[in-house]
């Protein structure tokens, strides 16, 4: 573009010239911002989005095991109650004595009043002295009147 004056020419390609160094600026400050910017990422420690939905997945599935291992110890929690109740109901009955369980405090108890009962049982039927009456059983090689047999 040719005009008159040579002035205008110079100043016209020195505009061009200066909007092809503005642009290749324009162009490197992009660049630098871009590197500076990842160079801050990395140093945050940000995952890719990648990662983040195989966590999210994971975190997912996690959630519904638990949310089933609750229900199923609600279940379990439930069905030991059932059983004690029916348990109560059935050790009342003669047959199923022998199916109630008891602890071994409660096993020491139970020994422990049997065995205060046979000593009473055995100190009253020496304080009576009467041979008849119902009481404990003797003991073998002894007949109950005074060793001779």
């Amino acid at each position: 573009m040719q005009t008159q004056k040579p002035f205008f020419d110079d100043i016209a390609r020195m505009m061009s010239g200066a909007a092809g160094v503005a642009s290749g600026m324009r162009e490197e400050v992009e660049q630098r911002f871009r590197q500076m910017f990842e160079s801050t990422a990395s140093r945050m420690d940000l995952v890719s989005r990648e990662e983040f939905e195989a966590v999210k997945a994971m975190a997912a599935k996690a959630r519904e095991e638990n949310e089933a291992l609750a229900k199923r110890i609600a279940a379990l929690e439930k069905a030991p109650k059932a059983k004690a109740a029916t348990a109560r109901k059935g050790a009342a009955k003669p047959g199923n004595a022998a199916r109630s369980r008891k602890t071994p405090a409660a096993k020491a108890a139970a020994a422990k009043s049997a065995a205060a009962k046979s000593a009473a049982a055995k100190s009253a039927a020496a304080k009576s002295g009467a041979a008849d009456e119902p009481g404990p059983k003797a003991q073998p090689g002894t007949s109950g009147t005074g060793g001779q047999g």
